[in-house]
């Protein structure tokens, strides 16, 4: 019965490639026509790459975001005095600083005072943003819903809030998220001894709640389509007609376990608004500190939401 536990492997099929529904006339050299088979993108995935929609807006998107990365490891390069040895040594460390308060939130910085953080923040904005209409506008033409799209956006508005709005609502550049590891790291936990600890943000309470309940929603998901894997439980839509096999298992375990279980349907529609929710809560908490609420800890005890030690 090992050979059922397949938590790691799957079985993997050889046959010809899935070239996709047929594209318009104007759209028809946007798409790659080659593909290829990876015995180890088969081993967590699926094993056929390509093709590969490219497309205008693909390629402008690739092109911005290269150029931020080249901007942001560049200036870490420098910051190591061009060292290639230290740059790997130091590299968690080294990050690519936001402009300083004297300069508010002027778009006109010099280069070495935070300019290039401006131009390599810009880059990557777009770089994200072009990716955002490439991802809605490759569903409609597949005819399919537009939730990636707007999954994609509600991780794209907290990177906006910390990176854009809440610098703009403050008046100063300094208020956003150095580029970096360690940087990223301690500007977190800087940013919430300054204002009165987050863990006091009824927000970032809601945003950890849909973040473990999406981890939770997630592992009880793979784990039920895992354990009926050797039923074809992966395979949802024969699932649909096949009844008395894996769907009905895992519904009879759900049923003898909690109570009730979750449909076909209903599971991934709660994994989406738990994993949407996540960044959108996250992101109205990080927008009201400072700008609402200067210290959150004050505020939970105003509110009856902490003791007041």
């Amino acid at each position: 019965m090992a050979r059922y536990q397949n938590i790691f492997t799957q079985v993997q099929l050889a046959h010809a490639p899935e070239m996709g529904i047929p594209l318009p006339p104007e759209e028809q050299g946007d798409r790659t026509k080659d593909t290829a088979f990876s015995y180890w993108m088969g081993k967590f995935g699926q094993a056929q790459i390509g093709p590969i929609y490219l497309g205008w807006l693909g390629i402008a998107s690739l092109l911005f975001g290269f150029l931020a990365i080249e901007i942001i490891g560049l200036n870490m390069l420098a910051s190591v005095n061009w060292d290639p040895i230290e740059f790997v040594r130091q590299f968690f460390w080294l990050g690519l600083a936001p402009p300083g308060p004297e300069y508010g939130f002027s778009p006109f910085v010099p280069l070495n005072d935070g300019g290039w953080w401006i131009l390599a923040g810009f880059f990557l904005t777009l770089s994200i943003l072009l990716w955002w209409v490439r991802t809605y506008r490759r569903a409609r033409a597949l005819g399919m819903g537009t939730h990636v799209a707007w999954a994609f956006m509600s991780a794209i508005w907290l990177y906006l809030v910390l990176g854009f709005i809440r610098p703009m609502f403050m008046g100063s550049w300094a208020e956003a998220v150095p580029f970096g590891i360690f940087p990223h790291l301690e500007w977190t936990n800087n940013f919430s001894l300054l204002y009165g600890n987050l863990f006091y943000n009824p927000f970032h309470a809601l945003s950890i709640v849909f973040l473990y309940g999406s981890a939770l929603l997630f592992a009880m998901h793979g784990a039920t389509i895992l354990a009926v894997g050797r039923y074809g439980g992966e395979r949802e839509l024969e699932q649909i007609t096949d009844r008395g096999t894996a769907s009905e298992r895992a519904a009879l375990f759900w049923r003898w376990t909690m109570g009730f279980n979750a449909t076909m349907e209903s599971i991934h529609r709660w994994a989406w608004w738990f994993a949407v929710l996540c960044t959108f809560t996250g992101g109205i908490g990080i927008l009201l500190t400072g700008t609402v609420v200067d210290n959150w800890y004050l505020w939970a005890i105003e509110h009856h939401y902490a003791p007041e030690y």
